[in-house]
């Protein structure tokens, strides 16, 4: 297992949106690693903050979303560009969250959580942190996970490194997740269930629940 640097190879916060040059990066890309920081878990009440995008060459862009902000062009073009696949980490969410906040369609996705849960199911530990620390090696710091994303002008350096980690190694994860669901045989299936979370996150967002229960 390749060892991973403390620190992103190349690290940016922007306001709003990517600039052209990132944008230029990131396009070129064949999966980008995702995550999003908001004020809460419930989509319409708690706000979209901010969106940490890591490519494979270990370069990191946070975006910090605005009070009002509705739309961010470059970031939308990226988030539905079909030559790209997104690999979030319970997706089901980021992807509610995007839509909701700034009216992106997410697509292609690849979510490490639903992977993780069809490729290791020797174990019920399926957080970032557990999955990280087996496949990649590297021991996530938490602690600001819980903490006011609100403030995006004035978001400290703990926040801001906890926000780059939580994208950084989900594309190491993600390459191992494909190796042991090819293995097991579920690789077609854990494909048709990534292709189920745009429609999951959008009756998340409209407060569906129990929808295919009986």
């Amino acid at each position: 297992m390749a060892e991973i640097p403390n620190e992103p190879c190349t690290f940016a916060v922007f306001d709003g949106d990517l600039d052209q040059d990132w944008y230029d990066r990131f396009v070129q890309a064949k999966a980008l690693a995702v995550d999003t920081e908001a004020m809460g878990l419930i989509h319409g009440r708690d706000r979209l903050c901010l969106v940490q995008i890591c490519d494979d060459r270990d370069q990191v862009a946070c975006i910090r979303v605005g009070l009002g902000q509705t739309e961010a062009p470059r970031l939308k073009s990226l988030m539905e560009a079909q030559s790209i696949e997104k690999v979030f980490h319970f997706a089901r969410f980021d992807v509610a969250a995007l839509a909701t906040g700034l009216s992106i369609r997410v697509n292609p996705v690849f979510c490490t959580k639903v992977g993780s849960r069809l490729a290791r199911t020797y174990t019920p530990r399926h957080g970032l942190k557990d999955l990280v620390m087996e496949l990649v090696g590297v021991e996530l710091d938490k602690q600001a996970q819980s903490s006011d994303w609100g403030r995006v002008d004035e978001l400290s350096d703990a926040q801001l490194a906890y926000a780059a980690n939580d994208a950084r190694y989900l594309l190491p994860a993600r390459r191992q997740l494909e190796v042991m669901l090819r293995r097991e045989g579920r690789w077609e299936l854990a494909q048709r269930c990534f292709a189920c979370v745009p429609v999951m996150s959008d009756l998340d967002r409209f407060r569906f629940v129990n929808t295919f229960e009986h």
